[in-house]
């Protein structure tokens, strides 16, 4: 053994404190996240297969949780891999302004800290005050990405409300408006009557809630009992419909009804209608038009009026004095004791019940029919041979043009596809993209640009956050323009994001995509599954269990995270994170090390131009690792991330560590074949390093920087794969 050529750094301890920070540094100063500078500096041949990936943006609300941390860790294996392929690869960074999120954390700021609302600033203070902490936020998390060891071009960064993609959200909507596919109308909306404005379904959460079952009839001599937990909106009904072989009700089907029910005068029909269950309940279903997305859909199918009780605060719209103004909590308590009062009441029981909480709010949602903004899904599109958007949505899955690792989700995505409803896409908030349509008497202008001359009023609404991430694959490529980016980069090779967000962002991504450049927007979507605490639990701040990337990376290095987040975590599945496993792979990054140490300090004196042969053991060792490289490349082409690490952990510990060097240092002690064995070891150490770099990036380039390979050729980062297929 000799050490004393051995460098210094190798002598301590591995200290991912004093390395990455620099590492990364270096990598970003060298262009080499730039796929242009890569062919110019010859790491990439010009010809070369393109490899592009777009980040999906993370909010401008805060900083990035273990979700997001888990997202870079994949997408940057992913990169780094096909870059290591010698493909033209392009990993394309951008933030999301997240319109409801960004506006209500900010309002929740100034109402906190100064006692005011948004509107005592005004329109221009406010959005202002909402832009500075957007880029506070979107500084935090860019240096978040860089601490993760995202290999990002950040010289394509992109934001989902800058000037360029506000250019591509106007130009969509406009095609859109001018194909009929937007319209603007009366329907049943999820409304925030806190937030004061329409929500998204992926806004909503889900509460399960005591609550009480209420059975009554609306009258003494109505003939039918209906079940709600809700009786005070029972005062909007306009019908009870039954299913149409319940026997029970059959002779009742088609007949009108007149009631005061509560002091409020009701009109209601018996219909018969396929939706009801005659098994659940008492088999009849009170019909409220104005606030059920299902019962809306009966009146429709049955041509029933619809009457409005409830308005935009939660507050009852008709009744006398004791409903009217009554907020809807009361008049619940109100109507069920004028039903005892009355004897209508036949059973009241005590149930759980899943309620609709809007995220940002916390407030319950209320189905309102409000005047919105909406895209068609079901309206023939003539520039596309009569199909729909949902035909446009459903057809690259069903074709398999589009494939969605792992293949389960493929049947999650079609069944929510089939049962999609028109996309409301306006928001009453006054963050984000505002609705590119003017006003000015009865007329109405929808333009790109605002339309000329006086008297134009712009619409006051801003579109979903979903409409212009819809657009993020191409957009940020340059679209509408048609850019040499977006030639030679779209659709994108993969997009990679967390299965919850399936029919809200990725769906819309391929509604978007093949209706406006008759493509697909990526050839494969690869789910990621949710990071749980150690024992399991959703991170929640209730639990006090939110977990800190940041926080781990200063204790343990961010290749020790990035291990304890892939291994054994196979696409879609939830993996539990708790710091002894994170702990276990710091020490794997000091065993490879050591190991690198070991090799350098008993190979000093090899000759590397005239190698000596291998003797028939090596040479099996040699073979063997060749055969796993090929096997894990296998892998690696399959997204397999979790069996590459756990393969590639598992030989240089278990079996270069512990077998291969153990036997090197008997045959070198003895002289028995010594230049052999000093041979594999110098053979299987370059190789491991490159097959290791795409998971634990700095510690392998720092060990890459110290040994012959690295000191005499490029970076780690540019070094070719150790195998091909």
């Amino acid at each position: 053994m000799d050490i004393k050529n051995t460098p210094e750094k190798l002598l301590k301890p591995y200290n991912p404190q004093e390395t990455e920070n620099r590492l990364y540094s270096t990598w970003e100063e060298s262009g080499v996240f730039n796929p242009d500078v890569c062919i110019e500096k010859g790491y990439t041949a010009p010809d070369a297969e393109p490899f592009s990936i777009v980040l999906p943006p993370p909010n401008v609300t805060g900083t990035l949780h273990t979700g997001h941390a888990l997202m870079l860790v994949i997408e940057d294996i992913m990169t780094r891999y096909a870059r290591m392929q010698g493909k033209r690869t392009l990993w394309l960074p951008g933030t999301d302004h997240a319109a409801i999120a960004t506006q209500s954390k900010v309002e929740k700021i100034i109402e906190k800290e100064e006692g005011k609302r948004k509107t005592d600033l005004g329109r221009e203070e406010f959005l202002k005050r909402v832009e500075k902490f957007a880029q506070d936020s979107h500084d935090t998390i860019v240096g978040q990405a860089r601490r993760m060891g995202a290999s990002l071009d950040w010289s394509r960064e992109a934001f989902t409300l800058d000037e360029k993609r506000s250019f591509a959200v106007r130009t969509a909507f406009k095609k859109m408006f001018d194909e009929g596919l937007i319209y603007r109308g009366h329907r049943i909306v999820n409304w925030d009557p806190k937030g004061q404005t329409v929500i998204s379904d992926d806004e909503i959460v889900y509460e399960e809630r005591k609550a009480k079952l209420y059975t009554f009839k609306y009258s003494k001599d109505f003939p039918i009992a209906i079940s709600t937990t809700r009786p005070e909106t029972k005062v909007g009904d306009t019908a009870v419909a039954v299913a149409k072989d319940d026997e029970r009700y059959a002779q009742y089907i088609g007949k009108e009804y007149d009631a005061v029910f509560c002091g409020v005068p009701i009109h209601i029909k018996i219909v018969a209608d396929e939706s009801v269950e005659k098994e659940f309940g008492t088999g009849a279903l009170g019909v409220t038009p104005a606030h059920s997305q299902i019962d809306a859909e009966i009146a429709q199918r049955h041509n029933l009026p619809t009457k409005q009780v409830i308005n935009e605060y939660a507050k009852m719209m008709v009744g006398g004095e004791n409903l009217l103004g009554k907020k809807t909590t009361e008049a619940r308590e109100v109507i069920a004791q004028w039903l005892r009062d009355e004897g209508l009441m036949e059973k009241e029981e005590e149930v759980s019940q899943n309620v609709s909480t809007a995220e940002r709010t916390g407030a319950i949602i209320e189905p309102l029919p409000k005047l919105q903004w909406f895209i068609n899904v079901n309206k023939p599109i003539a520039s596309h041979s009569g199909k729909t958007l949902k035909d446009l949505m459903l057809e690259p899955v069903k074709d398999g043009k589009i494939k969605i690792v792992p293949e389960q989700f493929e049947r999650v995505y079609m069944h929510w596809i089939t049962n999609l409803r028109d996309w409301c896409i306006s928001r009453q908030i006054w963050y984000g993209h505002r609705i590119p349509v003017w006003y000015k008497g009865e007329e109405i202008f929808c333009g790109v640009e605002a339309p000329e001359g006086d008297g134009w009023t712009q619409d006051e609404d801003s579109l979903d956050t979903w409409f212009s991430s819809g657009l993020w694959t191409f957009s940020t490529l340059g679209w509408p323009e048609i850019t040499e980016d977006f030639k030679t980069y779209h659709p994108t090779a993969v997009l990679e994001t967390g299965y919850d967000i399936l029919p809200f962002w990725v769906a819309r991504m391929i509604l978007m995509s093949t209706y406006l450049l008759n493509d697909i927007p990526f050839k494969t979507v690869y789910f990621h599954g949710l990071v749980r605490d150690e024992k399991g639990r959703k991170m929640s701040k209730s639990l006090g269990n939110i977990v800190d990337p940041i926080t781990l990376i200063d204790k343990h290095g961010t290749d020790a995270l990035r291990m304890a987040m892939i291994v054994g975590v196979g696409p879609g599945n939830d993996s539990n994170l708790g710091e002894d496993k994170i702990k276990a792979y710091s020490k794997f990054a000091n065993k490879l090390w050591n190991i690198t140490r070991f090799v350098l300090e008993n190979t000093q004196e090899i000759d590397r131009e005239n190698l000596p042969a291998l003797d028939t053991e090596d040479q099996q060792t040699a073979d063997e690792l060749d055969a796993l490289l090929k096997e894990i490349t296998g892998e690696m082409n399959e997204y397999k991330f979790y069996l590459v690490t756990e393969k590639l952990y598992h030989y240089s510990w278990h079996t270069f560590a512990d077998v291969i060097i153990e036997r090197s240092k008997a045959k070198i002690a003895e002289k028995r074949n010594s230049e052999s064995a000093q041979r594999i070891l110098i053979e299987i150490l370059p190789k491991l390093l490159r097959a290791l770099h795409p998971f634990m990036p700095f510690v392998t380039e720092e060990l890459w920087s110290l040994i012959p390979e690295g000191k005499n050729g490029r970076m780690l980062i540019v070094e070719k794969w150790p195998c091909s297929l």
